[in-house]
């Protein structure tokens, strides 16, 4: 089996590929460990508006998603059980995308819409290359 990383590959021409594997962890757990945050402070606010979308169970959803929010934050900047931690996040992101942010018509909305796609995107690479050496699964 071939291994698809170099970890001693300079990105950048002089930053190595695990920092630039941890740099791009960490910004990607940033605005999944902000907004799980804004949540808990939030909380009523939060399960009203999830409400307001037709969502059964809105209650439950909303401290699922506090949950999925900041434990996969967590685990993406730890490192640890990063492949799992990165697909539960970005299938999350994609369902957000399609439930929240599917008006098109509302150029907001669809900026929003495909910031989700993009941070899926992200969350995908995770799964396929690893958290890289900067992590507690080390590689």
């Amino acid at each position: 089996m071939t291994n698809h990383t170099n970890t001693a590959a300079p990105v950048f021409g002089f930053l190595p590929q695990d920092a630039v594997a941890l740099v791009a962890r960490l910004l990607l757990a940033a605005i999944f460990l902000i907004a799980g945050v804004g949540k808990i402070a939030t909380i009523e606010a939060t399960t009203g508006y999830i409400a307001s979308m037709g969502l059964p169970f809105a209650n439950v959803i909303t401290y699922a998603t506090i949950a999925l929010e900041v434990g996969g934050a967590v685990l993406l900047i730890a490192g640890y059980q990063t492949r799992a931690a990165a697909a539960a996040l970005g299938l999350f992101s994609i369902a957000a995308a399609i439930i929240f942010h599917a008006d098109f018509a509302d150029q907001m909305q669809f900026t929003s819409f495909l910031k989700n796609l993009a941070i899926a995107g992200g969350m995908f690479q995770v799964v396929g290359f690893g958290p890289g050496r900067f992590s507690m699964d080390r590689g």
